[in-house]
């Protein structure tokens, strides 16, 4: 897997929040003995993607039972993942069902985020530090998925996302 320090030393964030993000998973990757297993009990990195359609209007998000928020599509990195972009990629295409590629012109990662997890069940309180990529989708996605207005729905953190890609627009014809 690409040197996950190199990857954060690399990146450039958009804004104060993100660089400040950054600045946090740089030194946590680092720090952690596993950074990327969930079995890391303080935290640990996650993928995920920012799903939108070809003309940069709609976004397929996920019904997130835990949370009970609509979300991006992502989540833990597997041993058999080979790069955080795989990750993300195979968290979207499981919870989505859509056909999917990475936004041509898009940054990767395209985003960062650092978020708190509540405790749940035997599971304590711990902080997700999501590694974000831009994809675009096309199809119906599957139950628990669906398409909304960009920019029109999910969370804060969503409309960070959304804001971004539509700064991005829509992906050159080719």
């Amino acid at each position: 897997m690409t040197s996950l320090v190199e990857l954060l030393s690399s990146y450039v964030a958009s804004t104060a929040r993100e660089e400040a993000d950054r600045c946090a998973m740089l030194r946590l990757a680092q720090e952690l003995q596993e950074p990327i297993s969930r079995g890391e009990p303080s935290a640990h990195f996650t993928a995920s993607a920012l799903v939108i359609d070809v003309a940069c209007e709609r976004v397929c998000l996920v019904a997130h039972a835990k949370l009970g928020r609509l979300l991006q599509p992502g989540g833990h990195v597997e041993p058999t993942d080979l790069s955080l972009e795989a990750a993300a990629l195979r968290e979207a295409r499981e919870e989505t069902a859509l056909e999917l590629t990475f936004h041509p012109t898009a940054p990767r990662p395209f985003d960062l985020d650092v978020h708190e997890i509540p405790a749940r069940g035997d599971e304590p309180r711990h902080w997700h530090l999501d590694v974000r990529y831009l994809l675009v989708g096309s199809g119906d996605p599957c139950d628990g998925a669906q398409w909304y207005p960009l920019g029109k729905a999910g969370d804060e953190s969503v409309d960070r996302l959304a804001a971004k890609a539509l700064r991005l627009g829509s992906p050159p014809a080719g």
